[in-house]
């Protein structure tokens, strides 16, 4: 099972292996109230995406897209957390629409992604 859940919520038992997927620190938190096993700041978007899209909902399909080529160049922790049976995915985000929707699709839509990737891979390789 794979969950998104914000920062700000209560941890709970049933969280399993908590990964923080954010850059930048939540605001207001101390790092000891933030129960987590792993900070994967490398899978974040890049700043430029990040600002770019501002959690403006106009501009979610064209984020996913732009993130989920970004995530190709993080396949080998992906691939690590996909094998994780219980996991939650920690965003900041106050919106559904975050960097955790998107790396929960990939890791449940594994297949598709690695065709993504492929792609990508080679359409920079004709380059």
């Amino acid at each position: 099972m794979i969950r998104v859940k914000r920062v700000y919520e209560p941890f709970s038992s049933d969280d399993g292996y908590r990964v923080f997927v954010e850059r930048l620190w939540p605001r207001g938190m101390r790092r000891e109230e933030l129960r987590m096993d792993l900070w994967a700041k490398d899978l974040a978007p890049s700043n430029r995406l990040r600002v770019w899209y501002s959690h403006d909902p106009a501009k979610w399909d064209e984020f996913r897209s732009k993130y989920k080529t970004e995530l190709c160049e993080k396949e080998e922790i992906l691939n690590e957390l996909r094998k994780i049976e219980n996991l939650t995915l920690l965003v900041a985000s106050k919106s559904d629409l975050n960097a955790g929707a998107v790396i929960k699709d990939v890791l449940e839509h594994w297949n598709e992604f690695m065709d993504l990737c492929s792609s990508v891979k080679n359409n920079a390789a004709k380059m």
